[in-house]
């Protein structure tokens, strides 16, 4: 066991878990680290808040709770016999507490439009590496736990796996914020239920019913939340809106922008370009929420008329109407929307893709190709829960449920001036 370093400083009021301590300094550290602090500014739901007016709740909150499960997850283990060291142990809290830090504001919108190449992911792994320099290599386990480089393997599974603190803590806490009951779930029996054998993950029999439950709250809450039709709408014109902002930037056309986020809109900036110039990550470390939408609420009032429409309804909320299916829209269709929509807002054949968009989402329940949740039996034998359960359908487990959507401003709305 670690030893607790404790004082007032290091208590945190969670309104999911109570009272949550930070383990020890170099925790307590990081957690005020300024690449930590940034994730203040970033909301844990992007866009969601325009249908879940309660889900404000940041990527701070959510790293801390993952931090505390964590914390509670190897507690339990130890408990049980299982061998992690005290270096093990901070190493997996720190790779839990840092997993989404290279988030950026809304990061999916932005992963697509003013970066290119870059998904946050590879932002985390850089951001992790400044940060082991600057704390003098006290991140190298860390960083191994999180690249699943340590021979423990359960320890990266706690971090990253079908059954994770990540998810534990984010479909609670989403599920509180929202109000949406269906994703409420019971981390502290699956917690409580953890072990490990031949180096993998498992929950023991008995919290079977809590495995299927958590199954069951996540497929719920993407449909219900994740890919609400609304929040897509939403997200996807803000996509659109960093769209038309490159593109207008690459004219050389002025736009408020903080000097962080100009300099992504009016520069070229992939996956080669933040390996050859070191400066970039910083850059990318002062972009949060406020540099969005800030510049959203000035271009609202832009000359140029897509964008200024654009950031118009998404500061009023005036989001584009969605149709959503189960099959792919036909081109026909498509055509006939494209038609109405240029002839009523007076468009270009140019600008129309601004206007009616088509895209597909996906909703992948349970991969039973890829390292499952491992149900542990009274006898010793280990088993997938898709071939435990006698709730859950494989079949129905294994299917990527596609949806295709179509996105384009209601008639009613008027002009685009």
């Amino acid at each position: 066991m670690m030893k607790k370093v404790l004082n007032k400083r290091k208590i945190i009021n969670d309104p999911i878990y109570g009272f949550v301590t930070i383990p020890n300094d170099l925790i307590y550290d990081l957690i005020n680290h300024a690449y930590f602090q940034r994730l203040r500014r970033i909301k844990q739901l992007g866009m969601t808040n325009l249908v879940y007016p309660g889900a404000l709740h940041t990527r701070f909150h959510h790293a801390i709770g993952a931090m505390w499960l964590m914390v509670e997850a190897i507690k339990v283990l130890q408990s049980k016999g299982v061998q992690i060291n005290e270096q093990e142990e901070e190493a997996t809290i720190i790779a839990i507490l840092l997993h989404d830090i290279g988030h950026g504001p809304f990061s999916h919108a932005l992963e697509h439009t003013i970066v290119s190449g870059v998904s946050h992911e590879d932002i985390s792994a850089m951001l992790m590496k400044k940060l082991n320099q600057e704390f003098e290599g006290k991140l190298s386990l860390a960083i191994k736990v999180f690249n699943d480089k340590h021979p423990k393997k359960f320890l990266h599974q706690l971090v990253s796996s079908q059954l994770d603190m990540d998810r534990l803590d984010y479909l609670k806490r989403d599920s509180f914020f929202t109000g949406v009951s269906e994703g409420v779930i019971s981390s502290d029996r699956i917690i409580k239920m953890l072990n490990v054998r031949k180096n993998q993950l498992v929950i023991e029999e008995k919290g079977i019913y809590s495995i299927e439950k958590f199954i069951i709250a996540r497929r719920l809450m993407y449909w219900q939340v994740y890919l609400h039709k609304t929040v897509l709408s939403a997200e996807n014109m803000l996509v659109k809106i960093l769209q038309r902002a490159k593109e207008l930037a690459t004219k050389k056309i002025e736009l408020f922008c903080s000097p962080a986020l100009r300099y992504f809109l009016y520069n070229k900036c992939g996956k080669k370009d933040f390996a050859q110039d070191p400066k970039l990550i910083e850059l990318f470390a002062q972009l949060d929420d406020y540099d969005i939408f800030g510049a959203i609420k000035v271009w609202s009032t832009h000359e140029d008329k897509i964008l200024s429409y654009l950031c118009k309804c998404m500061i009023d909320r005036t989001l584009y109407k969605i149709e959503i299916q189960n099959k792919e829209f036909s081109s026909s269709y498509i055509k006939q929307k494209q038609k109405e929509i240029a002839k009523t807002f007076d468009l270009k054949n140019n600008e129309i893709d601004y206007f009616v968009f088509t895209k597909s989402v996906a909703n992948e329940i349970y991969n039973v190709d890829k390292i499952g949740i491992n149900l542990l039996f009274r006898d010793g034998k280990v088993k997938d829960i898709s071939k435990s359960s006698d709730q859950l359908n494989v079949e129905v487990l294994n299917k990527t449920v596609r949806k295709w959507f179509l996105c384009y401003p209601r008639l009613t709305d008027g002009q685009v001036r």
